[in-house]
């Protein structure tokens, strides 16, 4: 390996360090919010769940990220270096103003930023592209929708129930936190086995693209180290901000993100656990009555989402000119 490829794998680990730290957040916020779980607990399941998920669900994601967005054969190691560089500046900045931004974003703004400075719009695949970013402006919606129309079934079928049906959702969430985290490490530690296995390709060490596995084993480990540090920051903006979680809401949300992520990751599109996580709490919130929700936080969220793909695109590209 070049020194230039061993420093594409620490940045590549970092980042995915990085989003684990922040999406801890995603998996554990709302059942710690509802008292279903110690936090220490909850991240430590969380932690070994981010681990098994990419051994047990495939490379879809990782090769969507690797091999669809760009021509390989054209690529640089310097242009990868900046992607990434790119991406662990916008998630340092959105987590240290305890913002839920998009690690997702961050990381598909940086490859469109260099590449097209580094390489030119023609080395841009507009297929695989298209199919990034419908999976990823999708997939808040549906897990909107997912949600919504969960929380109003939830709410038919145990109409009758009496109180003590809150004891199971609060143990329910046992196991939907475990789904959770199982999806979430199965769709973005794929990002980083992406990522990597790209720079290998572009490096010579791989003749063409096939993820190894100690690159899904690296990816996996490290996602889970930063899951079980976790960010107290963004666990009390996604646990609190947008309404009082109860353990109904905690069982319907983490349900809901699982199922949108899980889908997704199985048909190879990356998406952001955050924002659908997000998207799924407003959803709940809002099936009881839309006033429910602090609609301020959720724009101040969407406005953070929508730029994080422009502003990752020039930090990226101002990175590429710096190191050429």
């Amino acid at each position: 390996m070049s020194r230039e490829l061993i420093i594409v794998i620490g940045l590549a680990l970092l980042f995915d360090f990085l989003n684990g730290v922040r999406d801890s957040s995603n998996i554990v916020a709302t059942m710690i919010s509802s008292r279903a779980i110690r936090p220490f607990a909850a991240l430590a399941l969380a932690a070994s769940a981010e681990f098994v998920g990419p051994f047990l669900f495939g490379v879809a994601v990782a090769t969507t990220i690797g091999d669809e967005i760009a021509q390989t054969n054209v690529l640089t190691l310097e242009v990868i270096t900046s992607c990434l560089c790119a991406a662990i500046i916008w998630n340092l900045i959105t987590w240290l103003l305890s913002i839920p931004s998009s690690s997702s974003h961050a990381l598909i703004g940086g490859i469109l930023g260099a590449v097209l400075v580094g390489v030119g719009s023609q080395a841009i695949k507009l297929g695989g592209l298209g199919k990034v970013l419908i999976a990823l402006f999708a997939s808040p919606l549906i897990g909107f929708a997912c949600g919504f129309i969960i929380m109003r079934l939830i709410y038919f079928l145990a109409s009758r129930a009496s109180p003590g049906i809150n004891e199971l959702f609060k143990r329910g969430q046992l196991f939907t936190a475990l789904a959770m985290a199982l999806s979430h490490g199965t769709n973005d530690a794929q990002k980083t086995m992406g990522i990597i296995t790209l720079g290998l390709v572009v490096d010579g060490v791989l003749p063409q693209f096939s993820v190894p596995t100690w690159v899904i084993a690296l990816s996996a480990g490290m996602i889970a180290l930063g899951t079980s540090l976790g960010s107290w920051r963004l666990i009390r903006t996604l646990g609190g901000r947008f309404y009082k979680i109860r353990p109904v809401h905690s069982f319907t949300a983490q349900l809901s993100s699982a199922m949108v992520i899980f889908t997704a990751s199985l048909l190879g599109g990356p998406v952001s656990t955050t924002q659908v996580v997000s998207s799924a709490i407003i959803g709940v919130g809002s099936s009881e009555r839309f006033g429910k929700v602090r609609w301020s936080v959720a724009g101040d969220m969407m406005m953070a989402w929508l730029i994080t793909i422009p502003v990752s695109a020039l930090i990226s590209a101002g990175v590429y000119w710096l190191l050429i």
